[in-house]
């Protein structure tokens, strides 16, 4: 195959994905993070690899991006971005409670747990079972009264049934779907929730 050729798949592939993600979904979890913003609740999100760094970057756009002058800013914060923390974590407790163990000491009812995976907690691999740390949090968040809400890929996994709303990264016309595919939409996704969210706070 021809690097042309690929390119050309693979944005072809982008648009096929994009015309068939649920709209309904993602207006779920754009009422439920505008929802916890107006009660003060506070948002967390977190992920492994590559959805660690998205994560962040959608904790940071959340706190950042959404924020218009005189009005409050989302309370929000990722869990994987203390090192220190996570790396004293699994060597304590275990990589499965890197999560939970962060939320024990800051999660009310009210709070919104955000978890973002390529295969939602289903598949595995040398380590085990994929992002089992996810399902933890995900089962603490939904025990101390909070909403959960999951970007997601494949058939969804465990997070999809138990997250409150979720957006699955569809698959192509073809029935194909790929980790770049998932984590990249998962960044489309967030950038257009956090586009909405600072539309709504500016007209609260």
């Amino acid at each position: 195959m021809r690097t042309h050729d690929f390119v050309d798949g693979y944005l072809r592939e982008t648009a096929e994905i994009a015309a068939r993600t649920d709209r309904a979904e993602i207006v779920a979890i754009i009422d439920l993070l505008f929802e916890a913003y107006r009660a003060g609740a506070h948002i967390y999100t977190c992920g492994n690899g590559g959805s660690a760094a998205n994560a962040s970057h959608l904790a940071s756009d959340l706190a950042k991006f959404t924020h218009v002058p005189g009005k409050p800013r989302f309370r929000v914060s990722s869990l994987c971005d203390n090192a220190a923390l996570i790396s004293a974590l699994t060597n304590d407790v275990g990589f499965g409670k890197i999560f939970s163990d962060q939320l024990e000491a800051t999660f009310s009812a009210g709070d919104v747990l955000i978890c973002l995976s390529v295969h939602g907690g289903s598949g595995e691999d040398k380590a085990g079972p994929w992002s089992q740390n996810l399902v933890v949090a995900a089962r603490l968040a939904l025990e101390r009264g909070g909403k959960v809400a999951a970007l997601v890929g494949y058939d969804g996994g465990a997070l999809r049934e138990l997250a409150s709303c979720s957006v699955v990264v569809p698959a192509t016309l073809a029935g194909a779907t790929s980790t770049p595919h998932v984590e990249g939409f998962h960044e489309v996704y967030h950038h257009l929730i956090c586009e909405r969210l600072r539309q709504l706070v500016a007209a609260s």
